[in-house]
């Protein structure tokens, strides 16, 4: 049985809008894990334990950032400190609220350089859930993490001597409850 060519033509071209949706769909979650393998952009890595110091050192410096339609106060306790590679290392943020309502917000976070980005593995993280504070009231955030030694032996990163975590916070849409 032959398939009149309109008809095959309008098939093939349903067959193409399913899938370009498909694909819009699925380009978010694709694009993160992605980044997660690869370290692209600066996106650090989630690990359970740290491989422990290889006798080395690099300089960690933090950096904290709100949105303009955050009401918070977000500040690093240090500004940096100097970690061994592939060991466990704590940081801590502060997080304040100046508005008069509770507010809930969310961090995103990314490394500098990028191609470090790969080696800098974060244990815990307050940038994975939601955080809310009431008015006036202040939040100690910390972050548990490593540097992978194999940041010693990646040729793209055989002059990094400082990495630069950084987060903005961002607030949660009003309409959606709070965690």
């Amino acid at each position: 049985m032959r398939i009149a060519r309109t008809t095959r033509t309008a098939l093939f071209a349903v067959l193409g809008i399913c899938f370009m949706t498909g694909l819009a769909f699925a380009s978010v979650p694709l694009y993160r894990l992605f980044c997660a393998a690869t370290g692209l952009n600066g996106t650090t890595q989630r690990g359970l334990v740290a491989p422990g110091s290889v006798n080395h050192r690099i300089r960690i410096d933090f950096d904290a950032n709100t949105s303009p339609r955050m009401p918070w106060r977000f500040v690093p306790e240090q500004g940096s400190e100097t970690v061994e590679v592939g060991a466990r290392d704590m940081a801590f943020f502060t997080a304040t609220n100046r508005a008069a309502v509770p507010v809930t917000g969310t961090a995103t976070y990314n490394v500098t350089p990028y191609q470090a980005g790969k080696y800098f593995t974060k244990i815990q993280c307050f940038c994975f859930t939601q955080q809310t504070l009431k008015p006036g009231e202040t939040a100690r955030m910390p972050v548990i993490f490593f540097v992978d030694p194999k940041i010693l032996d990646d040729p793209d990163t055989k002059d990094v001597e400082t990495i630069t975590l950084s987060y903005t916070f961002y607030p949660v849409d009003s309409g959606k409850p709070a965690s």
